[in-house]
């Protein structure tokens, strides 16, 4: 036997036909034993149902009771939210890093500025003195411009002037006063020592008779009447154009009233 444990290994033990049967009897019991438990369940619960009397329906009673409202509380105002300022953000800048200037180039450069801001002074100053000169001959052009157009006006207002006394002295010597007779003094200026001039307006006929004669200018009332019957008695010679006799408006004569 100790041979065979040494060089053969051992066969599987065979269950017992008897201890099979066994097996399968407990089996068999535990099963019927479930099957019979359920069914008495069964039967008892529809037994017990059966025998239950029916419920008695409850009554349930409610009574309605009126509260005072309450006063309604109004919501709170909401606190305002505190303000925050940000804070002030300073930017970092970067250091600026000056470069090494040689004397020697710094002082040369300062010496070309200067010269440069002088010459541009001496430009501004020969500028200035330039419109200065320009100014001053305008203003002499200016002036003698003015003084040859006065010189015109004055010779133009010597001829005019000499025109006009020469067409004068034509116009009397073709209407000349052949007879004037001086007017009566009223007796009323007398007695009251009135004294004046009264200026007669009219125009001479080509026979030389004075037309419609009237007072111009300031004239007391004592002196119109004799005036206006003086002028009518005037009597000229007639002026002549182109061997015609014409009429000559806007004759005047004026009377000196003056007591002697």
């Amino acid at each position: 036997m100790s041979a065979a444990l040494m060089h053969g290994e051992l066969a599987p033990a065979q269950p017992l036909p008897w201890s099979r049967m066994w097996h399968n009897s407990q089996a068999l019991v535990v099963s019927v034993a479930l099957h019979s438990a359920v069914v008495a369940f069964l039967v008892l619960g529809w037994s017990m149902e059966q025998s239950l009397p029916e419920p008695v329906p409850s009554t349930l009673k409610t009574r309605l009771v009126m509260l005072p409202a309450e006063p309604v509380m109004a919501p709170p105002a909401p606190e305002p939210l505190p303000v925050v300022t940000p804070a002030p953000v300073v930017e970092a800048r970067p250091e600026v890093v000056k470069p090494k200037v040689d004397p020697q180039i710094q002082a040369r450069k300062l010496e070309q500025a200067a010269l440069a801001r002088k010459r541009v002074e001496e430009q501004k100053q020969a500028q200035v003195e330039q419109q200065k000169a320009a100014q001053q001959r305008a203003e002499q052009v200016e002036a003698q411009r003015q003084q040859a157009v006065a010189e015109q006006a004055r010779v133009a207002a010597a001829d005019n002037a000499r025109r006009a006394q020469q067409a004068a002295a034509a116009d009397v010597r073709q209407y000349l006063p052949i007879s004037k007779q001086a007017p009566d003094y009223p007796q009323r200026a007398l007695d009251k020592g009135i004294q004046g001039d009264c200026t007669v307006e009219y125009s001479v006929t080509p026979q030389g008779k004075v037309d419609n004669p009237k007072v111009v200018g300031n004239c007391h009332p004592a002196f119109i009447r004799p005036s206006l019957v003086a002028a009518a008695t005037f009597r000229y010679q007639p002026r002549m154009v182109d061997g015609q006799a014409v009429t000559v408006p806007g004759v005047r004569n004026t009377f000196h009233y003056k007591i002697q």
